[in-house]
């Protein structure tokens, strides 16, 4: 328990939305891998991982518990996306840490109550960090992965704005910025130099075939029924591709740029290999 424990007594959360922390299902803003991530909010990386309960106490401060009950977590995760209603009230007992703030961009808050806010620690008491979201107007390896989080959410989005004769198997398209609208547009500079850095993070991820990653730096979830999505990432880098499609790489060094990675028959084996070694949601 950290000094926010304390603070965290005999005042309800009003849980907003919950979150896994476990090696094949983390926020990766947290980190590129499972140890990172935990790491990142002082927890000891377990092998059966956390749920995380974002929430607001009754004066608006906001607060993140970590609990260890992951199936409680899961099925009230699974029972919102299916538009359902679900009471999460976890037990004090799984309780593993509470932290101050929320390590995500939240855009509601709870009825009834200020609006959210950073807890401050009761006078007297040491100052604790505050968990905060990355800034959205800079770029680094939170921003990277979040945009490779937003690809992989909306592949669809992304694919159909490129044309496979756009680009040759195997090589890279001009990049296209991470903004909302997902607009790609051609930057001569960027696809000048994608042909260099798209190789390196080719050869990472190829290595991580061969000398296996920390754990969570493969990721595979379900895409189709003949399909996978990959989450793969390293330091400066992120990829997302699907198994039966192209990939899209994004680097620290090219703030806000994606590089599509067009398919053949080297990218379509390395997928495969990766998919291979990635770990799956249970």
């Amino acid at each position: 328990m950290t000094g926010a424990d304390e603070a965290f007594v005999d005042d309800a959360l009003h849980v907003l939305t919950a979150v896994l922390l476990t090696p094949a299902q983390f926020p990766s803003v947290l980190g590129d891998d499972y140890a990172q991530a935990c790491a990142a909010l002082g927890l000891t990386p377990v092998s059966g991982g956390y749920g995380l309960v974002l929430g607001q106490d009754g004066h608006g401060a906001r607060w993140t518990v970590a609990v260890d009950d992951v199936s409680l977590v899961a099925v009230a995760i699974a029972s919102w996306d299916c538009g359902m209603e679900y009471d999460l009230s976890p037990d004090e007992h799984t309780v593993v840490a509470t932290l101050g703030g929320w390590p995500l961009p939240l855009a509601v808050a709870a009825p009834g109550v200020p609006a959210p806010h950073d807890p401050e620690p009761e006078p007297g008491e040491a100052e604790w960090p505050v968990l905060v979201p990355p800034d959205a107007g800079g770029w680094g390896p939170a921003q990277r992965r979040l945009g490779a989080d937003e690809i992989a959410r909306q592949w669809a989005t992304w694919r159909e704005q490129l044309d496979d004769a756009d680009f040759a198997s195997d090589s890279t398209t001009p990049a296209a910025e991470t903004d909302e609208s997902a607009e790609i547009n051609e930057t001569s500079e960027a696809a000048e130099a994608a042909p260099r850095t798209v190789r390196q993070v080719l050869d990472a991820a190829r290595a991580y075939t061969v000398t296996p990653p920390p754990l969570g730096r493969v990721r595979s979830s379900f895409a189709s029924q003949d399909a996978r999505t990959l989450r793969v990432d390293g330091p400066g880098w992120s990829l997302v591709a699907r198994t039966d499609d192209i990939a899209f790489v994004l680097l620290d060094e090219e703030p806000r740029q994606v590089l599509p990675v067009g398919r053949g028959p080297e990218l379509s084996g390395l997928l495969a290999a990766l998919d291979l070694m990635a770990v799956r949601p249970s």
